[in-house]
């Protein structure tokens, strides 16, 4: 192995902006540094590199078929995200075809297995990482809930609208809610409803765009993470209110599933507010609850140490650079 191998990155996002792929890029191409020469971009560059690691398969796929085609033998992983594997690539053939020149293919939490179809390449899984930042005070005048993610379908903003208006305006624990949303409106009726619930609702409380440390401290001081996407492909969030200590009320979809296990006690139907505000209320009242679901959390924890995702990725890095280059 050249001791200055070549890998390039390419995601539709780079780093700085404000989703989940353009900070996995970062994050692996920092995992990576010690082993390669990384290059991240949004597009293939044509440069002869080693290998090529797409975040993406659809959105990528003019990059991947450019690569595959000027190098037909070298490796190349595709990391599949939410949007690839539950919307894309059941009904974009352009999105399949970039996924069969891959070498590798990542997904990002076990129960996205399911959810491929047949491939040649080898698939692993590769949990994403956080830091751990360590659980704070609580409000003592309201039992604050926390929704981190921009406000777009794919996370369903409005079974958490429609939830907080069926919230009492005091728990049984003698508290009123307050539920703190963060996140951008993507699209101008999201900021419209999410305003007119402010409006309507005294305890729903819109943030709009935060700074990912600034969002990490409302969820380290938050008694519960509430996460209702209706497609993740591995929230980074659900990682880091583990990595926190928070418990989680979450959608009972696969990208969730993966994340907190089976077993988890703490879903609820996607789209279902009633059972939504429902499980708030039960989190609020029973202490014992609260204590159990933070207990299964902790348990799943350890996985999602940045350690276990550098050793994970850089495995994969050694894998692409060993293997047959033509």
């Amino acid at each position: 192995m050249s001791p200055f191998p070549r890998i390039e990155i390419v995601t539709p996002s780079l780093p700085g902006c404000s989703n989940g792929n353009a900070h996995t890029a970062g994050r692996w191409a920092r995992f990576l540094a010690p082993l390669a020469q990384v290059r991240l971009a949004t597009a293939w560059s044509g440069e002869p590199v080693q290998a090529l690691i797409a975040l993406h398969a659809w959105r990528s796929a003019p990059s991947i078929e450019r690569f595959h085609a000027a190098h037909p033998g070298r490796p190349l992983a595709i990391v599949l995200t939410g949007t690839d594997l539950y919307r894309d690539i059941p009904r974009e053939a352009g999105a399949r075809q970039a996924l069969r020149r891959a070498s590798h293919v990542v997904v990002l939490q076990e129960e996205a297995r399911r959810s491929l179809p047949p491939l040649q390449a080898e698939v692993r899984v590769i949990e994403q990482s956080a830091t751990r930042v360590l659980r704070q005070d609580q409000a003592q005048r309201h039992f604050d809930f926390v929704a981190v993610g921009h406000l777009r379908d794919e996370k369903d903003p409005q079974v958490l609208l429609d939830a907080v208006g069926l919230l009492p305006g005091t728990l049984a624990n003698g508290l009123p809610p307050r539920v703190l949303h963060m996140g951008a409106a993507l699209q101008p009726h999201w900021q419209r409803a999410a305003e007119d619930a402010m409006r309507a609702m005294p305890h729903y409380h819109w943030l709009g765009g935060v700074a990912p440390l600034a969002a990490r401290r409302w969820i380290a001081r938050a008694r519960a993470l509430v996460h209702m996407s209706r497609m993740e492909g591995g929230a980074h969030v659900v990682i880091e209110a583990v990595r926190s200590g928070v418990p989680v009320l979450a959608s009972r979809i696969d990208g969730n599933v993966g994340l907190l296990g089976r077993g988890y006690d703490g879903y609820f139907p996607p789209g279902h507010a009633q059972a939504l505000a429902r499980l708030m209320q039960r989190f609020a009242a029973e202490p014992a609850f609260a204590i159990h679901l933070a207990a299964q959390c902790a348990l799943r924890e350890p996985r999602f140490a940045p350690a276990v995702e550098r050793a994970a990725v850089q495995a994969l890095a050694r894998d692409l650079l060993t293997s047959k280059i033509s």
